[in-house]
């Protein structure tokens, strides 16, 4: 029992192999009798490995004298992790040569891929280990296989920069295929960066056609202007893309016409050479250039599209140019609603992004940016408009019950930007228009009957200190009173209990401290002072280092059916069937 005892999801024989203890994992295998194949819980380079057995930890560790004393005693060579990781892999993964040749010797399969399809070729050339890379081609390692996403070992040494390599897989027959964003390994190191890979590619005319060297010269231009601040380099990339389109063998290759875009300062991409020279002289039309052109090549479904845009948008802000921030960050914001699938972690950034933006405005409006520009008044319609888009994210992700956590943060951050908007409302008095239009989305959120983590629902959020993600800013202080009112003013239930028997008058009780205003809203608007939760407690009795009655005027809100139903509860007065049907739920609530 003790040997197999797990310590932190980790038995000792595994403890043992990760570590390298080989004395200690002989005595555990032969002394003790453990479970030779009995996985658990690693962690390496800070993330931790679910399901590792001890030939896995070994080989990953690069303990080649454990590995043999494991595969001596009967180690399954390809046992695998939860992720579907064999020893194999995670020799390849660290660069453990010798090890990667005794697992082969003992009949590991070099085919073996992970959860996302990746195999051990393809990792060895992620991580740069021409070895083993080497190794595995001479053992026949299949070249052109590809992962889930489509992504081949061309396009893992294109992303890191790994030429050796690169030329080895193609003399071994590697191929330009595209993964599933359309990415040629080309692009992919158009994108890194690695101007050695895209130089050593472009002249190679059997592997790259002419319109794919001109798309990558343009790329790498691009991440010159985004990634490395090089307006020189850019430039020069640029030119020869230009010349080879209009002047190189064979016809000119127009650019394809794109509309113009406001976000971009509606830049149309230039298509004479002359005209390439007039950007230096203004640095922020080459970064727009740089978006169109991303844009253009990668297209809008590609990550590192919205992912500039956002960038510049954030460099914007830093200069203190906010309205160029937030058009841009809405353009990158559409894009990602309109191409990802709902709740996507990208789609949660951007609207997180929003929310700090606008926190930090409304909290510092009129003073001094560090660049020396003055903060503006937020523009309510612009908030607005960015939280009709969140509860339209909430509204389509609602049905994705596999992923709650992601629904979850939505719908937070979807809160932060309720919040903001009613102490807009309370702050700066808007029009009634502006005002309805406010209840009217906040109503739209209410309305959908979403139901969070623990089922939780948007009052009892916002009456929760534990979902603040903005505490630094005043403007966003979770619980909130304000949008508190807001919601139980649109319709919320303010009796509502969540999975654990907790109304939002509860979760209020949990904050440390308990603010008075919220619960003073909640009990005006209807909340049961004394209603239990599955544990049987109250709100007074929720409360730490506080007394009800500094919060709440109790006798102002206890009614006499609230006494009659206590009393029944507290002397066990049969009642079931003995009141009316209705009554039942009631009692039983007290």
């Amino acid at each position: 029992m003790l040997v197999a005892a797990k310590t932190s999801g980790a038995t000792p024989l595994v403890i043992a192999c990760r570590n390298g203890h080989y004395d200690v994992a002989e005595y555990l295998i032969d002394r003790c009798q453990a479970d030779i194949e009995q996985p658990g819980s690693v962690m390496f380079d800070g993330e931790t490995i679910e399901g590792a057995p001890p030939l896995w930890c070994a080989a990953a560790a690069g303990h080649l004298e454990i590995v043999k004393l494991l595969i001596s005693h009967g180690a399954k060579v390809n046992t695998t992790t939860r992720t579907n990781s064999t020893p194999l892999r995670a020799a390849c993964f660290d660069g453990h040569l010798d090890i990667v040749k005794y697992l082969v010797q003992h009949g590991a399969d070099i085919e073996v891929a992970n959860r996302h399809g990746h195999t051990c070729l393809m990792i060895a050339c992620y991580k740069g280990h021409i070895k083993i890379a080497k190794y595995l081609l001479f053992l026949g390692a299949s070249v052109n296989r590809k992962s889930v996403k489509g992504n081949t070992a061309l396009h893992d040494c294109a992303e890191s920069g790994s030429l050796e390599i690169l030329k080895l897989l193609i003399e071994h027959g590697a191929t330009m295929d595209v993964d599933s964003y359309g990415m040629t390994p080309l692009l992919a190191a158009a994108v890194t960066g690695h101007n050695h890979i895209v130089e050593y590619l472009i002249n190679l005319p059997h592997l790259v056609p002419r319109g794919d060297r001109i798309d990558a010269l343009e790329l790498l231009g691009a991440t010159c202007v985004d990634k490395k601040r090089d307006m020189i380099g850019a430039l020069e990339l640029w030119k020869r893309a230009m010349y080879d389109r209009y002047y190189g063998a064979g016809q000119p290759i127009p650019k394809k016409v794109t509309q113009k875009v406001a976000a971009y300062d509606y830049t149309a991409e230039i298509t004479e050479i002359e005209a390439l020279d007039d950007l230096m002289a203004d640095p922020d039309e080459m970064r727009m250039q740089a978006l169109v052109m991303r844009e253009r090549i990668l297209g809008p479904a590609h990550p590192d599209t919205s992912y500039y845009i956002r960038y510049r948008g954030a460099v914007y802000a830093d200069a203190g140019k906010f309205n160029r921030c937030i058009e841009l960050w809405n353009y990158a914001l559409d894009m990602q609603q309109s191409m990802l699938e709902r709740l996507n972690p990208m789609t949660q950034s951007s609207l997180f992004s929003f929310t700090e933006l606008f926190s930090f405005m409304m909290g510092e409006e009129g003073k001094h940016t560090t660049r020396g520009r003055l903060v503006p008044p937020v523009d309510v319609l612009e908030v607005l408009r960015v939280f009709k888009k969140a509860v339209q994210e909430v509204e389509h992700g609602q049905t994705m019950y596999k992923d709650m956590i992601y629904l979850t943060r939505v719908l937070v951050v979807t809160l932060h930007l309720a919040c903001l908007l009613t102490r807009l409302i309370e702050h700066h008095m808007q029009s009634e228009t502006v005002t309805k239009d406010i209840h009217q989305a906040i109503y739209h959120l209410v309305n959908l009957k979403i139901r969070a983590r623990y089922g939780r629902t948007p009052l009892h959020l916002a009456c929760c200190q534990d979902v603040a993600l903005l505490g630094r800013y005043k403007a966003c202080q979770f619980p909130s009173p304000h949008l508190a009112e807001v919601l139980l003013k649109v319709g919320a239930d303010p009796d509502i209990k969540d999975d654990d028997g907790n109304t939002p008058l509860h979760l209020a009780a949990m904050a440390k401290p308990c603010p008075a205003s919220v619960a003073q809203i909640l009990l005006n608007n209807g909340a049961h002072l004394d209603v239990v939760n599955n544990n049987g407690d109250t709100f007074a009795s929720l409360l730490k280092g506080q007394q009800v009655h500094e919060l709440v005027n109790t006798a102002k809100f206890t009614r006499l059916s609230c006494c009659a139903a206590r009393v029944i509860q507290q002397f066990k007065i049969p009642y079931r069937g003995v009141v009316p049907a209705a009554l039942e739920s009631f009692i039983a609530n007290h």
